[in-house]
């Protein structure tokens, strides 16, 4: 294993406080676990979210998303510049797309253009972050 987060971990300061980013950080991974088995859920962000939640509450919990074979790569590199591979690009895209097909669907044509336009504004976003220079992303 290797240290793959430079920064220190932030933790709260509050035992509440810790439990309530405890929470957030194991909602959020079982939301990306569901996310990589649904379409329209996104998974990646859902991660990220994850191991945002569980610097502040476990570093156990932090470290194990970091070293593991699925997450770990794609933590490292947002660690490492917000860095964010191509595959994962595509796959979020992908995973937007069929979300915003869905609204489209089910929603109300102003209400679900309103969100769609977010979704654009945040895959704008993604697209701009650098990507890892090795082939393995």
């Amino acid at each position: 294993m290797h240290d793959p987060s430079p920064q220190p971990l932030i933790l709260a300061r509050s035992r509440l406080s810790r439990l309530l980013y405890l929470l957030l950080a194991v909602l959020s991974l079982g939301l990306a676990v569901l996310g990589a088995l649904l379409p329209g859920l996104p998974s990646t962000e859902f991660v990220l979210l994850a191991a945002w939640a569980a610097a502040r509450s476990s570093p156990r919990l932090h470290a194990w998303l970091l070293n593991h074979r699925l997450f770990g790569p794609t933590l490292r590199h947002w660690h490492q510049g917000q860095q964010l591979s191509r595959r994962s690009k595509w796959v979020i895209s992908a995973s937007m797309s069929v979300a915003a097909g869905l609204l489209l669907w089910h929603l109300r044509p102003w209400l679900a253009l309103s969100l769609i336009a977010c979704m654009a504004v945040v895959l704008l976003w993604l697209w701009r972050r650098p990507e890892p220079h090795s082939a393995a992303g």
